[in-house]
């Protein structure tokens, strides 16, 4: 089987995604490129970069306690135009859509329930 999608963010869900950033920013060295009240993005050369997306109910993972789980979801750029075989080829794997999107992304669960998104232009 080919490639559906190339990864091209990991977020992170936080209570205050500058905060974050500016900690990961300093810890691996990244520039923070994208700033917004509730989304901030590392970026470098190379993909995937680090997003940071405001959770204000958020409550922190504690390893390796099942009842605080880790909170991250991945997002997949595809082409928008590739949408409705990309979205089958992963309902077939085992994949659920979820409520919600947007203009530009379609969110989904893996077969275990961790969400992800096909985003495109």
């Amino acid at each position: 089987m080919g490639m559906i999608g190339k990864l091209s963010v990991i977020v992170l869900d936080c209570p205050d995604p500058k905060a974050l950033a500016e900690f990961y920013s300093q810890l691996l060295g990244k520039p923070i490129t994208r700033v917004e009240d509730d989304w901030v993005t590392l970026a470098g050369d190379e993909t995937p970069h680090l997003a940071f997306q405001l959770a204000p109910d958020h409550v922190p993972p504690q390893w390796p306690d099942a009842k605080h789980p880790q909170q991250v979801h991945l997002d997949i750029d595809i082409e928008r135009a590739d949408l409705p075989a990309a979205e089958a080829k992963v309902l077939a794997l085992g994949a659920t859509k979820l409520p919600g999107g947007g203009d530009n992304f379609t969110v989904y669960a893996d077969p275990a329930g961790h969400p992800f998104c096909f985003c495109y232009e």
